[in-house]
């Protein structure tokens, strides 16, 4: 250890050491020095001046709103009061007045606690008195100096030490602390402020030890011991270092022995030098002959360059290819746009077909019921013209009548009137039942329309629930292999491609599917890039055309033909292409070739050729997309871009798309199979009610059909009826014609009929003339409505070709811009980098000139120069290396000699510091062997101090007692005879009465401060356990001490009445009021007695 260090250790011993107060006995004046340093301060004239408690003022302090200012005397002073008056909270004011924690006082944990609630800060004011030659700071303080506190809520404090005039002087804590220290002051030790918690805690316990550890802190005799362990630990810590420091002492002599070794070894490197000389002015020379054959190779290099035509064959080949596949695009989409166009002018032929076929249906159906009434119509006549041929053959038979059957004939009149009635009736059923039949017809033919179309929706959502099943079966088996998204047969097709390889076929092995080789860098844009690629997900990559061969031969065992994944044909490449001057930049959305990434530069080359992933935007937001490519000029080398939902975004339109969901591309198989069961069982669903909806539907059909049948037949037996009541009344009737009417006017009735049937047959004739008519309008509308759907279809399939066409068209143009770009950027790199030779050749030419003069600089005259620039400089290393080694090793002359010195002035420090701390540590040791017998012998005199007080006290009760110290064991055995049982057995304090224990610890306390300092003495509490006899010998006692040391501030709490104190101008009583409470109960009663009188 340093000496620096000792010195610090025993000035703060020497600062611990002052606040020991013992007070010193004969013999032993080392001791006394010890304990008191600043004795002289505390001399008899001049205690009384310093330190005492003038004043104190409480606001919001605990639970008082405000308690005094308290105008303290010199001696004694007696705060009285009951409870909850304030007592303790003035003690307890002063310990944190004066700088204590909140701990010491045992009546908070924080400070925030003394706050009165609802109040935001508490204000203590403290005077101390400063008089006499020993004041402290008197030109600055005057005769007082005020502490004021403030305690805030949130536990802080501020602090502010003012002079009796009320200026400002200090706000450190510091100060307050130095101050304390000056008028010996101790918060902590309980002679000066002993509380009730404390007096608890040591006085009242029954513990031995406890009573022991309060007479230890009461002298201080605990710091002391406290001080010398710790003096002792440092001692032991200081040896260590010395040795340490002895080790590290023999490192630093051997150092010191090796700067002297290379300060006798110094040489000269002359010789050595001047080598080194000669090697640069080579050098220089070398540099320049080096220069001037770089010059000699880069005008070579630019002659070459300007005969390189290579770029611009190929940019001219390129705008040919450009030229060709724009035509070809042009040519198919004008034949997609005519193909478009005839589809929807066939779509529109189509749903006016089917509106005309409608129409002619009905109107079919309708001649339908006509020509079937005619026919009906003809059958009745024909049945009548029969009956009135046989009537005519009858009236032929009878000639004569007889005169009774006149009466006959009356009744047959009476019976073709009730006849006739009956017929109204029956035709005007007839024409009803024509009607119902009519509706029901119209009613079925709409039932079987709607069921047609039930059925075709049943059959679309049944196809669309197969493929989410088959999707969802391919799902299922990619949770074991991730392969079987992209197809079920693609592992196995993958395990024919390896075999393959493996025994030769490929001359490079395809790479695909290209979905499986490719990963997202954001996995919510997988929907997005999917749409991008398309069908290219799915496809190949082949290094040449037999490779492609082979792989299409091997795609036949498991892929039907039109059916098969794309191949691509490309040369692989190692090195991704150099796209840089044609990729699509934003600063906010990426490109598509931003956001996925591939093991296989093979992999991103090919999308960049077939897709031009380079210039294709990810955009997630639809407005966005649409502002950022369609209002105002399109992002630089971007030709579209995709949303987050795949909604593909041109310059000049917008396609929307049909994907919900990433098919192959997605992460989440979990909820890619949750969606697919949810969209089957909505599927499901749908086919359950289509199923019953159809069913229901057929039910309805069915019962028309019989509600129509039965119509029929009704309209049938109505028919037969009407027929047959027509017949009887024929019948009647030419039974009273055959009476009336001559065979001559039935055979005219019979001629009638005859014209009447021909004319029918006619009708009929015309009827089923214009039914077939119809017919043929039907068939003929049917024929042409499944002519323009097959026209439709046959369009459908013509398109797909050429859109396919049109796409590989387009990806082809696209692919040849982007060379034609990348072959202009060449062409121009080509012109630049000729113009950059030729101006790296001026700079060379300019840089030649100054090695020249350099080199000429160095040496006059031009080296001849042998070797090569690596060989002079390897060679120049060496010798740098090797002067520096020596240079290490023997070192610079006036380096070698200042290391010397410093390594000597070092060494001989080092060894003088462990030396003077070695004699320090045994000097030490005496020093602390010397300490212990003395404070062993001031621990002796105190405690026999204490035992003579204390038995001079008990004699005041007439009482006898010991006190025994057992310093080995740390405690302390108080033993008392009370009156009247001095022949008794000793005994302790607990067989003693309140009154007498209490009277007990207040002569412990009494001999406590008969021994030790301060300048004030604080007693909480001090009687209230003593009957009145033991309270007033306690009071003689205590005012008794008070005169002997009339120069001490004595402070008292007591609840009891101090009314038999003698009356002394040393003596002084602070009443304190009632709290508020007590106060308002006693107004209260003071009101009610009148009314009770």
């Amino acid at each position: 250890m340093s000496k620096r260090k000792g010195k610090v250790i025993s000035d703060a011993t020497a600062v611990k050491s002052r606040k020991l107060t013992a007070v010193s006995i004969e013999g032993a004046p080392d001791e006394t020095n010890h304990q008191r340093p600043s004795s002289s301060s505390f001399t008899p004239s001049t205690t009384g001046d310093i330190g005492l408690i003038e004043c104190i003022t409480l606001k919001n302090f605990m639970c008082h709103h405000l308690l005094g200012p308290f105008q303290f005397g010199p001696n004694v002073n007696f705060i009285v009061g009951n409870n909850g008056s304030g007592k303790s909270a003035i003690l307890t004011a002063l310990m944190v007045g004066l700088g204590g924690k909140a701990t010491v006082t045992n009546r908070g944990a924080s400070l925030k606690d003394f706050v009165k609630t609802s109040e935001s800060s508490a204000a203590i004011t403290i005077r101390l008195k400063n008089r006499g030659p020993d004041a402290y700071k008197r030109d600055a303080y005057g005769d007082s100096i005020f502490i004021e506190h403030r305690i805030f809520t949130d536990g802080s404090r501020t602090c502010k030490l003012k002079s009796k005039s009320g200026q400002l002087i200090s706000n450190k804590k510091e100060e307050l602390a130095t101050i304390l220290d000056h008028f010996n002051i101790q918060l902590d030790n309980p002679v000066s402020i002993l509380s009730q918690e404390m007096s608890k805690q040591f006085l009242h316990s029954k513990s031995e030890s406890d009573k022991y550890k309060f007479f230890m802190k009461a002298t201080l005799l605990e710091q002391m011991k406290r001080d010398y362990i710790h003096i002792k630990h440092t001692k032991t810590v200081t040896r260590q270092q010395v040795e340490r420091q002895e080790e590290c002492l023999k490192d630093l002599k051997q150092r010191f022995m090796q700067k002297k070794e290379r300060y006798e070894k110094l040489a000269s490197f002359s010789e050595m030098k001047e080598v080194l000389e000669n090697l640069k002015k080579t050098m220089a020379w070398c540099l320049v002959r080096d220069m001037e054959q770089s010059v000699q190779q880069l005008k070579e290099d630019i002659e070459q360059e300007k005969n390189n035509f290579k770029h611009l064959e190929n940019f001219q080949l390129v705008q040919t290819k450009v030229t060709q596949v724009e035509k070809k695009f042009q040519c198919v989409k004008s034949r997609v746009d005519g193909l478009r166009k005839e589809q929807e002018s066939l779509s529109e032929d189509s749903l006016k077909l089917k509106e005309q076929m409608k129409v002619i249906s009905k109107a079919h159906k309708e001649q339908e019921l006509v020509y079937f009434r005619a026919l009906n119509k003809l059958k009745q006549s024909e049945r009548e013209q029969n009956l009135l041929q046989e009537k005519i053959n009858k009236a032929k038979i009878s000639v004569t009548l007889s005169n009774e059957e006149e009466t006959e004939f009356t009744k047959n009149q009476e019976k073709i009137s009730s006849l006739k009635e009956q017929l109204a009736e029956l035709e005007n059923n007839c024409s009803q039942l024509n009607e119902e039949i009519k509706n029901k017809h119209q009613a079925l033919f709409k039932g079987k329309e709607e069921r047609d179309k039930l059925r075709l929706e049943e059959k679309n959502i049944h196809s669309l629930y197969q493929s989410k099943l088959r999707r969802k079966n391919q799902v299922l088996a990619s949770r074991s292999n991730k392969l079987k998204r992209f197809g079920d047969h693609v592992p196995d097709l993958l395990g024919a491609i390896a075999e393959a390889h493996t025994t030769g076929r490929f001359l490079k092995r395809p790479v695909g599917p290209i979905g499986a080789c490719i990963s997202l860098k954001d996995p919510m844009l997988a929907v997005a890039v999917e749409c991008c690629l398309r069908s290219f997900v799915k496809a190949f990559c082949c290094d040449n055309y037999k490779d492609e061969a082979v792989l299409q031969e091997l795609m036949c065992r498991y892929y039907p033909k039109g059916n098969r994944p794309q191949i691509i044909v490309s040369p692989f490449s190692e090195k991704l292409y150099n796209i840089h001057g044609r990729k699509a930049h934003h600063p906010e959305y990426p490109s598509v070739l931003d956001i996925i990434s591939a093991k296989s530069p093979v992999i991103i080359n090919s999308l960049i050729d077939m897709r031009g992933i380079e210039s294709i935007l990810i955009i997630k937001e639809k407005d966005k997309a649409r502002r950022v490519m369609q209002q105002g000029r399109p992002p630089k080398n971007c030709r579209e871009a995709f949303t987050a939902e795949g909604d593909q975004v041109y310059p000049n339109r917008y396609y929307t798309s049909d994907f919900s969901m990433a098919k192959y591309l997605g992460a989440d198989l979990e909820t890619e199979i949750s969606m697919l069961e949810s969209d089957l069982e909505n599927l499901q669903a749908q086919l359950s009610r289509f199923q019953l909806h159809v069913t229901s539907v057929n039910e309805d059909i069915e019962r028309m059909e019989s509600q129509l049948n039965n119509t029929i037949a009704t309209l049938k037996k109505t028919q037969a009826s009407v027929n047959q009541v027509k017949a009887t009344i024929s019948e009647l009737e030419t039974a009273g014609e055959e009476q009336i009417h001559d065979i001559s006017s039935l055979e005219e009735v019979a001629e009638e009929n005859r014209q009447k049937i021909e004319a029918e047959k006619q009708t009929v004739h015309e009827a089923k003339a214009e039914l077939d008519k119809h017919q043929k309008t039907v068939d003929d509308i049917e024929a042409k409505y499944s002519s323009v759907r097959e026209q439709i279809d046959q369009l459908s399939e013509d398109t797909e070709p050429l859109k396919d066409e049109q796409l590989k068209l387009e990806t082809e143009g696209a692919k040849h811009e982007r060379n034609l770009k990348m072959l202009e950027n060449k062409l121009k790199a080509h012109a630049e980098n000729i113009q950059t030779m030729r101006s790296g050749l001026v700079q060379r030419e300019e840089e030649l000139q100054e090695y020249v003069a350099k080199a000429t600089e160095i040496s006059p005259d031009r080296q001849q120069v042998t070797g090569t620039t690596k060989s002079i400089d390897t060679e120049i290393t060496r010798l740098k290396k090797k002067i520096k080694v020596l240079e290490s090793t023997n070192g610079d002359h006036d380096k070698v000699v200042r290391e010397y010195a410093e390594a000597l002035a070092l060494y001989r420090e080092k060894t003088n510091q462990v030396r003077d701390l070695r004699r320090f540590t045994d000097r030490l040791d005496h020093i602390m062997s010397d300490r212990q017998n003395r404070y062993k012998i001031l621990r002796r005199s105190l405690s026999v101090r204490c035992k003579l007080y204390f038995n001079n006290f008990l004699i005041k009760l007439n009482c006898c007692g010991s006190m025994i110290f057992d310093h080995n064991n740390e405690t302390l055995s108080i033993s008392v005879k009370p009156p009247g049982r001095e022949d008794d057995g000793m005994s302790d304090m607990r067989s003693l009465s309140g009154g007498e224990r209490s009277f007990s610890t207040v002569c412990f306390m009494l001999s406590l401060w008969e021994i030790t300092e301060s300048p004030f003495r604080c007693l909480d509490e001090f009687d209230v356990y003593m009957d009145m006899h033991n309270r007033r010998i306690s009071l003689d006692l205590l005012l008794e001490l008070s005169e002997r040391q009339h120069l001490r501030q004595f402070i008292f709490v007591t609840p009891l009445a101090t009314s038999n104190l003698p009356k002394s101008k040393l003596i002084k009583i602070h009443q304190l009021q009632d709290p508020e409470r007590v106060r308002r109960e006693t107004v209260d009663d003071e009101e009610t007695k009148p009314k009770e009188s």
